[in-house]
Protein backbone atom coordinates (compact mmCIF):
# COMPACT_ATOMS: atom_id res chain seq x y z
CA UNK A 1 0.00 0.00 0.00
CA UNK A 2 1.44 3.40 -0.99
CA UNK A 3 1.92 6.43 1.24
CA UNK A 4 -1.18 8.18 -0.06
CA UNK A 5 -3.37 5.21 0.85
CA UNK A 6 -1.74 5.07 4.26
CA UNK A 7 -2.58 8.74 4.75
CA UNK A 8 -6.21 8.14 3.78
CA UNK A 9 -6.48 5.33 6.33
CA UNK A 10 -4.90 7.52 8.99
CA UNK A 11 -7.42 10.29 8.34
CA UNK A 12 -10.29 7.80 8.54
CA UNK A 13 -9.00 6.47 11.86
CA UNK A 14 -8.64 9.95 13.31
CA UNK A 15 -12.07 11.18 12.26
CA UNK A 16 -14.30 8.09 12.20
CA UNK A 17 -15.85 8.56 15.63
CA UNK A 18 -15.40 12.32 15.79
CA UNK A 19 -17.63 12.85 12.79
CA UNK A 20 -20.20 10.17 13.71
CA UNK A 21 -20.81 11.63 17.14
CA UNK A 22 -20.60 15.26 16.07
CA UNK A 23 -17.39 15.84 18.05
CA UNK A 24 -15.43 17.38 15.19
CA UNK A 25 -17.60 20.41 14.44
CA UNK A 26 -18.56 20.88 18.09
CA UNK A 27 -14.93 21.24 19.18
CA UNK A 28 -13.19 22.81 16.17
CA UNK A 29 -15.17 26.05 16.36
CA UNK A 30 -13.14 27.01 19.43
CA UNK A 31 -9.75 26.97 17.72
CA UNK A 32 -10.12 26.89 13.91
CA UNK A 33 -10.50 30.63 14.16
CA UNK A 34 -9.37 31.55 10.66
CA UNK A 35 -12.15 29.72 8.83
CA UNK A 36 -14.84 32.38 8.83
CA UNK A 37 -12.56 35.35 8.05
CA UNK A 38 -11.24 33.34 5.10
CA UNK A 39 -14.73 32.51 3.84
CA UNK A 40 -15.75 36.16 4.20
CA UNK A 41 -12.86 37.21 1.95
CA UNK A 42 -13.45 34.68 -0.86
CA UNK A 43 -15.90 36.89 -2.80
CA UNK A 44 -16.09 34.76 -5.97
CA UNK A 45 -17.53 36.43 -9.07
CA UNK A 46 -21.21 35.86 -9.91
CA UNK A 47 -21.51 32.47 -11.55
CA UNK A 48 -17.99 31.59 -10.45
CA UNK A 49 -16.60 28.21 -9.45
CA UNK A 50 -15.10 27.45 -6.05
CA UNK A 51 -13.14 24.40 -4.88
CA UNK A 52 -12.36 23.40 -1.31
CA UNK A 53 -9.40 21.06 -0.87
CA UNK A 54 -9.82 19.01 2.30
CA UNK A 55 -13.51 19.79 2.78
CA UNK A 56 -13.90 17.66 5.92
CA UNK A 57 -17.43 17.61 7.29
CA UNK A 58 -18.65 20.11 4.70
CA UNK A 59 -19.11 22.86 7.25
CA UNK A 60 -17.14 25.42 5.23
CA UNK A 61 -18.82 24.50 1.96
CA UNK A 62 -22.24 25.02 3.49
CA UNK A 63 -21.22 28.38 4.96
CA UNK A 64 -19.64 29.54 1.72
CA UNK A 65 -22.50 28.35 -0.49
CA UNK A 66 -24.99 30.23 1.66
CA UNK A 67 -22.86 33.38 1.63
CA UNK A 68 -22.30 33.27 -2.16
CA UNK A 69 -25.53 31.91 -3.63
CA UNK A 70 -24.53 32.61 -7.25
CA UNK A 71 -21.38 30.48 -7.14
CA UNK A 72 -20.97 26.76 -7.74
CA UNK A 73 -18.90 24.65 -5.34
CA UNK A 74 -16.80 21.49 -5.45
CA UNK A 75 -15.16 19.77 -2.49
CA UNK A 76 -12.66 16.95 -2.14
CA UNK A 77 -11.31 15.04 0.83
CA UNK A 78 -9.07 12.01 1.20
CA UNK A 79 -11.18 10.64 4.07
CA UNK A 80 -14.32 8.71 3.14
CA UNK A 81 -15.53 9.20 6.71
CA UNK A 82 -15.38 12.98 6.37
CA UNK A 83 -17.00 12.91 2.94
CA UNK A 84 -19.93 10.96 4.37
CA UNK A 85 -20.41 13.72 6.94
CA UNK A 86 -20.05 16.39 4.24
CA UNK A 87 -22.68 14.72 2.11
CA UNK A 88 -25.11 14.67 5.02
CA UNK A 89 -24.44 18.34 5.82
CA UNK A 90 -24.94 19.45 2.23
CA UNK A 91 -28.16 17.45 1.89
CA UNK A 92 -29.51 18.85 5.16
CA UNK A 93 -28.75 22.38 3.95
CA UNK A 94 -30.59 21.78 0.67
CA UNK A 95 -27.45 22.44 -1.38
CA UNK A 96 -27.14 19.24 -3.39
CA UNK A 97 -27.76 21.12 -6.61
CA UNK A 98 -24.88 23.55 -6.06
CA UNK A 99 -22.22 21.54 -4.21
CA UNK A 100 -20.50 18.44 -5.60
CA UNK A 101 -18.15 16.19 -3.62
CA UNK A 102 -15.51 13.62 -4.51
CA UNK A 103 -13.07 11.42 -2.62
CA UNK A 104 -9.61 12.40 -3.82
CA UNK A 105 -6.04 12.85 -2.66
CA UNK A 106 -5.11 16.52 -2.90
CA UNK A 107 -1.63 15.53 -4.10
CA UNK A 108 -2.93 13.70 -7.20
CA UNK A 109 -6.33 15.31 -7.75
CA UNK A 110 -7.21 16.19 -11.38
CA UNK A 111 -10.31 18.43 -11.52
CA UNK A 112 -10.84 17.64 -15.20
CA UNK A 113 -11.24 13.94 -14.52
CA UNK A 114 -13.15 14.37 -11.26
CA UNK A 115 -15.48 17.28 -11.99
CA UNK A 116 -14.89 18.19 -15.63
CA UNK A 117 -13.44 21.55 -14.56
CA UNK A 118 -10.37 23.09 -16.14
CA UNK A 119 -9.96 25.87 -13.59
CA UNK A 120 -11.54 27.67 -10.60
CA UNK A 121 -12.16 31.28 -9.68
CA UNK A 122 -11.45 30.51 -6.04
CA UNK A 123 -9.76 27.59 -4.30
CA UNK A 124 -9.53 27.41 -0.53
CA UNK A 125 -7.81 25.14 1.97
CA UNK A 126 -8.92 25.39 5.57
CA UNK A 127 -6.66 23.88 8.23
CA UNK A 128 -5.53 21.11 5.90
CA UNK A 129 -2.03 22.14 4.77
CA UNK A 130 -0.90 21.35 8.32
CA UNK A 131 -2.02 17.75 7.73
CA UNK A 132 -1.05 17.20 4.07
CA UNK A 133 2.47 15.76 3.74
CA UNK A 134 2.96 17.20 0.22
CA UNK A 135 1.39 20.55 1.11
CA UNK A 136 3.78 22.70 -0.92
CA UNK A 137 3.12 20.70 -4.09
CA UNK A 138 -0.63 20.84 -3.39
CA UNK A 139 -0.56 24.64 -3.06
CA UNK A 140 1.54 24.99 -6.21
CA UNK A 141 -0.81 22.81 -8.25
CA UNK A 142 -3.86 24.60 -6.86
CA UNK A 143 -2.38 27.92 -7.99
CA UNK A 144 -1.90 26.54 -11.49
CA UNK A 145 -5.58 25.53 -11.51
CA UNK A 146 -6.75 29.09 -10.89
CA UNK A 147 -8.56 30.93 -13.65
CA UNK A 148 -7.15 34.33 -14.68
CA UNK A 149 -7.77 36.65 -11.75
CA UNK A 150 -8.43 33.65 -9.50
CA UNK A 151 -7.34 33.31 -5.89
CA UNK A 152 -6.09 30.56 -3.59
CA UNK A 153 -6.98 31.16 0.08
CA UNK A 154 -5.26 29.13 2.82
CA UNK A 155 -6.22 29.37 6.50
CA UNK A 156 -4.25 27.48 9.12
CA UNK A 157 -2.42 27.70 12.42
CA UNK A 158 0.29 30.35 12.58
CA UNK A 159 3.51 30.71 14.53
CA UNK A 160 1.61 32.14 17.55
CA UNK A 161 4.48 34.57 18.03
CA UNK A 162 2.34 37.04 19.96
CA UNK A 163 1.19 34.49 22.53
CA UNK A 164 2.94 33.42 25.76
CA UNK A 165 5.66 30.83 25.17
CA UNK A 166 4.08 28.35 27.60
CA UNK A 167 0.73 28.53 25.80
CA UNK A 168 2.41 28.23 22.40
CA UNK A 169 4.34 25.16 23.50
CA UNK A 170 1.24 23.49 24.92
CA UNK A 171 -0.75 24.12 21.72
CA UNK A 172 2.01 22.74 19.52
CA UNK A 173 2.28 19.62 21.68
CA UNK A 174 -1.48 19.09 21.50
CA UNK A 175 -1.49 19.55 17.72
CA UNK A 176 1.29 16.98 17.29
CA UNK A 177 -0.87 14.41 19.06
CA UNK A 178 -3.46 14.97 16.33
CA UNK A 179 -0.94 14.71 13.46
CA UNK A 180 -1.08 18.46 12.84
CA UNK A 181 2.09 20.36 11.96
CA UNK A 182 1.70 24.14 11.53
CA UNK A 183 3.70 25.32 8.51
CA UNK A 184 5.93 28.11 9.76
CA UNK A 185 7.10 28.86 6.20
CA UNK A 186 3.57 29.15 4.80
CA UNK A 187 3.92 32.78 3.75
CA UNK A 188 7.36 32.26 2.22
CA UNK A 189 6.09 29.24 0.30
CA UNK A 190 3.07 31.20 -0.94
CA UNK A 191 5.31 34.04 -2.11
CA UNK A 192 7.45 31.66 -4.13
CA UNK A 193 4.41 30.03 -5.71
CA UNK A 194 2.88 33.40 -6.55
CA UNK A 195 6.09 34.46 -8.26
CA UNK A 196 6.07 31.27 -10.37
CA UNK A 197 2.60 32.11 -11.76
CA UNK A 198 3.23 35.83 -12.06
CA UNK A 199 0.85 36.59 -9.22
CA UNK A 200 0.84 38.34 -5.88
CA UNK A 201 0.19 37.41 -2.25
CA UNK A 202 -1.56 38.78 0.79
CA UNK A 203 -0.68 37.82 4.38
CA UNK A 204 -3.01 38.09 7.34
CA UNK A 205 -1.96 37.34 10.92
CA UNK A 206 -4.92 37.06 13.29
CA UNK A 207 -5.33 36.43 17.02
CA UNK A 208 -1.72 37.33 17.86
CA UNK A 209 -0.42 34.90 15.28
CA UNK A 210 -2.62 31.98 16.33
CA UNK A 211 -4.30 32.08 12.90
CA UNK A 212 -2.71 32.77 9.53
CA UNK A 213 -4.44 33.40 6.21
CA UNK A 214 -2.45 33.39 2.98
CA UNK A 215 -3.90 34.48 -0.36
CA UNK A 216 -2.29 33.90 -3.76
CA UNK A 217 -3.79 35.93 -6.62
CA UNK A 218 -3.24 35.01 -10.24
CA UNK A 219 -3.03 37.92 -12.65
CA UNK A 220 -6.15 38.72 -14.65
CA UNK A 221 -6.17 38.04 -18.38
CA UNK A 222 -4.68 40.80 -20.49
Amino acid sequence: MDARSDHALLMDRIYRYQRRFGIYDATRKYYLLGRDPMIASLAPPAGGTVLEIGCGTGRNLVQAARRYPEARFHGIDISSEMLAAAGDAISSAGLRGRVRLACADAATFDPRLTFGSESYDRIFISYAVSMIPQWRAVMAEASRRLAPGGELHVADFGDMAGLPASFRSAVYSWLRLHHVAPRKDLFETAAGIAESVGGATQERRLHRGFSWISVIRRPAAA
